[in-house]
């Protein structure tokens, strides 16, 4: 557990050195969802766009709101159950399913792929916590880690298959491709990039389908590498771009008791 991922023995990071970096991730996030509560609060309504000038939100303000909004009886008679609201419109998303069959499989394939993984991670960061604090568990932060190999690459592949038709529709799809800017290429380019370099990472340091041949002292430089970028773009870059939208949109769906 002390060596975690590096270029070699004297550049390396240590576990609580990665932790650290974790950490301040979280906080980055953190403060770019603050940022957010206080805009939506004030008045702006979508992705950059900013609230009426002069205008100032708060972000318990806001959360207030919206808990109210939730909590209430709509007012148009069109409120479900929220439990029928998390599983069918956020987390099976079928307002998608029935504009388009291709964009839902694409849509739920990358968010299932990608909080999925983001829960057995946090899953293994709890185990190694524990076993730092002394606190003794029925099984060994090697062997747990063991045990989610599978549905790591289970779930790795399920979201490489949702950005490879996201790639392929921007690809080829003409209204997708016109439709999109640089800035969307960068966003699902980076995405592949993180999910792939999850592979390559894993499959140099087992020889497992993705080593393609590499010497295994490439695994360390290419474990920190996918850590380094998994960190910055798939946490702390969330509140700062359009992928702010996988927050948001649960959001707005709970508040209009999923109503369109």
């Amino acid at each position: 557990m002390a060596y975690f991922s590096g270029f070699s023995d004297a550049i390396r990071l240590t576990f609580v050195q990665i932790m650290i970096l974790s950490a301040i991730a979280v906080v980055i996030f953190l403060y770019g969802m603050i940022i957010n509560f206080q805009k939506w609060g004030a008045g702006a309504t979508g992705y950059a766009l900013e609230p009426q000038e002069g205008k100032k939100g708060s972000a318990i303000t806001f959360l207030k709101t919206w808990w109210k909004q939730v909590t209430e009886e709509s007012p148009h008679g069109h409120g479900k159950p929220i439990l029928e609201i998390l599983i069918l419109d956020i987390l099976f998303q079928r307002r998608i399913l029935k504009r388009s069959p291709l964009r839902w499989f694409m849509h739920f394939t990358i968010f299932a792929g990608w909080m999925t993984l983001f829960a057995l991670s946090g899953l293994m960061f709890a185990v190694e916590m524990t076993g730092m604090l002394g606190i003794e568990l029925p099984f060994t932060p090697e062997a747990f880690r063991e045990m989610l190999s599978l549905p790591n690459y289970i779930f790795g592949y399920v979201l490489l298959i949702g950005v490879l038709i996201a790639l392929v529709r921007r690809l080829f799809v003409s209204e997708v491709r016109e439709a999109s800017i640089m800035y969307d290429w960068v966003l699902i380019g980076v995405v592949f990039l993180v999910t792939v370099s999850g592979f390559l990472a894993d499959g140099i340091r087992t020889g497992f389908i993705w080593s393609f041949g590499l010497d295994p002292s490439l695994a360390p430089p290419a474990a920190l590498f996918h850590s380094v970028i998994s960190l910055l773009f798939c946490i702390a870059f969330i509140p700062f771009s359009k992928y702010i939208h996988i927050i948001a949109t649960p959001l707005a769906i709970l508040a209009n008791k999923g109503g369109e």
